[in-house]
């Protein structure tokens, strides 16, 4: 799943793209797409229809659209291959593109999703701490891009939760917008291995953490965040370039560039967690 600095590549060109855009219609042509507004493919259709777009907006790895309809918004679930392409009307239509918005400018916003785990959903707004969020993303943290983000917050939360740093990262309701690459650079830059105790963390460390959070994040943001193969693009069709920048993640038996030793690989949460056992060395017991 694309994290903060993917999605927010692809809010930047969906800005440029389709804000003052009115929808002038919406083809579904995959069902699995729309599975999460209730109400089926007909009915967001017939939503959208006619909107015009507003703004495109992000929490962590979390997208929507707003229209000059009050307090309706489309949530967009990239999940795993989800894409937000921006085409001209007459281009060929790609394989995987499950739903299509016809707009006025006579270009098509199209969601293409190989694995079809992603979709549209529309939704009420609601007002969350001073801020409207869609109603399937009232639950989620600030992000560390968010102007209102507080770092001392985020440090008292985290030490109130008694379990493995790297899990708590990637608990988007304590800070979102962090997956698995980007808690192992921070971790990495940090000097932390993932298994450490949130709680038994002190507050320097934890502050030092976020900071190198924010940093990687930003630094990959710059580079149009990391892609491993096809499914991460732009709205432009492009990807992301930070992958040749990353110090931990996908480095099994590589030279640790701060220290030298071998880099390894540890199974976590289903997924690979990357460290150096030297910089970051394992928790006791």
């Amino acid at each position: 799943m694309p994290e903060l600095p993917e999605v927010e590549v692809v809010r930047r060109g969906l800005t440029e793209h389709l804000v003052a855009r009115v929808v002038e219609s919406v083809t579904v042509k995959h069902p699995r797409s729309v599975r999460r507004h209730v109400l089926g493919g007909e009915d967001l259709a017939a939503r959208l229809t006619g909107l015009r777009v507003e703004s495109a907006q992000r929490r962590g790895k979390f997208l929507w659209l707003t229209f000059d309809e009050p307090d309706t918004s489309l949530v967009v679930h990239l999940g795993m291959s989800g894409q937000m392409l921006v085409q001209p009307g007459d281009a060929p239509l790609e394989k995987h593109a499950h739903i299509i918005a016809r707009l006025d400018s006579g270009s098509e916003l199209r969601f293409v999703d190989q694995r079809t785990f992603g979709g549209w959903q529309v939704s009420d707004l609601l007002e969350v701490d001073g801020t409207l969020v869609p109603e399937p993303v009232a639950h989620i943290a600030r992000d560390p891009l968010d102007p209102r983000y507080d770092a001392d917050r985020v440090v008292k939360a985290l030490r109130a939760k008694h379990s493995e740093i790297k899990r708590v990262l990637l608990d988007q309701t304590v800070v979102s917008g962090i997956g698995n690459i980007y808690a192992d650079e921070a971790l990495w830059r940090a000097g932390i291995h993932g298994e450490r105790i949130a709680a038994k963390l002190t507050r320097p460390k934890l502050h030092t953490l976020l900071t190198e959070v924010h940093a990687v994040v930003s630094e990959a943001l710059a580079v149009g965040g990391t892609s491993f193969d096809a499914l991460y693009v732009n709205v432009n069709g492009e990807s992301g370039y930070f992958e040749r920048s990353l110090n931990a993640y996908g480095r099994e038996h590589e030279p640790c560039r701060r220290c030298g030793a071998p880099m390894v690989r540890e199974k976590f949460m289903n997924r690979s967690s990357f460290s150096c056992p030297r910089c970051q060395p394992r928790p006791r017991g």
